[in-house]
């Protein structure tokens, strides 16, 4: 012990080493340290012994360029078989395996693109081969299959694959001009706003849901909703709760699609929720009231250029009551800026059609609130990894 350990433990304290380095490699951090002692013979102290690894500059610390250059081929590959029908077909096997004659059957596509489009579906891991045939990998059936209950395939066929994809493909213009459409330009076009707003709703439901677990709107009676799309937010929070009636402010297409919407529920639920058409931008209209319980901003921060958004919690605060709640729901980055990643694409995908836009995080959000009057702010974690909510309180009088 006086020089180096014996053969035995030198062995020992590699073998730790290597436990060392594959925690480096599966926690993705930067080192880790193992610490332990040696009980020597004829009772000398104990010995500590550390063993440190550190993970390379490589590896999970750093940009796979290829994946992410490549990355889109595989978005098509998904959009593409949630079009000719792939994961709907194999699931009506109720568990079996499907052949790719079976398949070429269904979906009416016998040429060779077909057998191409499922090898990639299988080489993404959304599908299964087996001798049998195909079958769907768990989150595959789970969330991309209409008849489940998680299903959003149509959200990510129609908004992502048919709108935002082809946005996108647009930010590099963009970004060096500073050029690009907007949410009213966009949505001045009938079938433009009725894709994005129907596509968007059962997403949005969910996560209404969520705020509803989040926010106690027993005590409230009155809900402005700011930008409020398909009214899903409205939707839901009538829904579970009778006393509140709720205002949305909408692009005069959007309000189209969105009627059609809230005419589908019950009367006791359509009655109280009702459309204003309008713009958050222009000056907010009498007809949307004032002493409101809470006025809700989901997703809009991000959709409008960045000198309106400390320009909307200050109307927001204007037409609160006293004690009332400026609800924000955004997609965010961390305090950090160093991500989430779906966090920071999200943001960038705003940029692609409101270039003179914010990348929200929360203290920003939360010093546009301070500077607008509102205190007790706070904010926390809404959809993992994509959006925050960020609520603020008008003083009492």
């Amino acid at each position: 012990l006086e020089d180096a350990p014996p053969l035995p433990q030198r062995g020992f304290v590699a073998l730790l080493g290597i436990r060392a380095l594959e925690m480096t490699s599966r926690a993705s951090v930067r080192a880790a340290r193992i610490c332990f002692h040696v009980l020597p013979k004829h009772g000398s102290p104990p010995r500590a012994i550390e063993v440190v690894a550190t993970a390379s500059p490589e590896g999970d610390s750093d940009i796979n360029v290829d994946r992410v250059a490549y990355g889109f081929m595989a978005s098509q590959a998904l959009f593409s078989g949630l079009e000719v029908g792939l994961f709907d077909h194999i699931a009506g096997k109720q568990g079996g395996a499907m052949s790719i004659e079976e398949l070429q059957h269904l979906s009416n596509i016998s040429a060779p693109r077909l057998q191409t489009l499922v090898t990639a579906l299988t080489a993404i891991k959304a599908l299964r081969r087996s001798k049998e045939g195909y079958t769907l990998s768990p989150n595959c059936g789970r969330y991309l299959v209409r008849s489940s209950k998680y299903f959003y395939g149509d959200y990510l066929r129609m908004q992502i694959g048919q709108q935002f994809y082809r946005h996108m493909g647009a930010l590099p213009d963009v970004m060096k001009t500073g050029k690009g459409p907007d949410y009213a330009q966009l949505f001045s076009d009938p079938a433009e706003a009725d894709l994005y707003t129907r596509a968007q709703h059962n997403g949005s439901l969910a996560t209404a849901k969520q705020l509803c677990r989040k926010v106690d709107f027993k005590s409230m009676s009155t809900v402005l909703d700011i930008g409020g799309g398909s009214g899903a937010f409205s939707i839901v929070i009538c829904r579970a709760h009778p006393q509140i009636k709720a205002t949305v402010l909408e692009f005069p297409e959007v309000c189209k699609t969105g009627q059609g919407f809230v005419r589908a529920e019950p009367a006791q639920i359509a009655d109280r929720i009702r459309y204003v058409p309008g713009s958050c931008l222009d000056a907010w209209q009498e007809e949307l009231g004032a002493d409101h319980d809470v006025v809700l901003l989901s997703y809009v921060s991000e959709s409008v250029p960045a000198s309106a958004v400390p320009e909307m919690y200050k109307r927001s605060f204007a037409r609160l009551r006293p004690g009332g709640l400026l609800i924000v729901h955004s997609f965010m980055v961390d305090d950090s800026l160093d991500g989430p990643e779906l966090g920071a694409l999200w943001s960038l995908q705003h940029v692609a059609v409101n270039a003179e836009g914010f990348g929200l995080h929360p203290s920003m959000v939360e010093g546009f609130m301070r500077d607008a009057g509102f205190r007790d702010v706070e904010h926390s974690e809404m959809i993992g990894g994509l959006t925050k909510l960020v609520i603020g309180k008008k003083p009492p009088a």
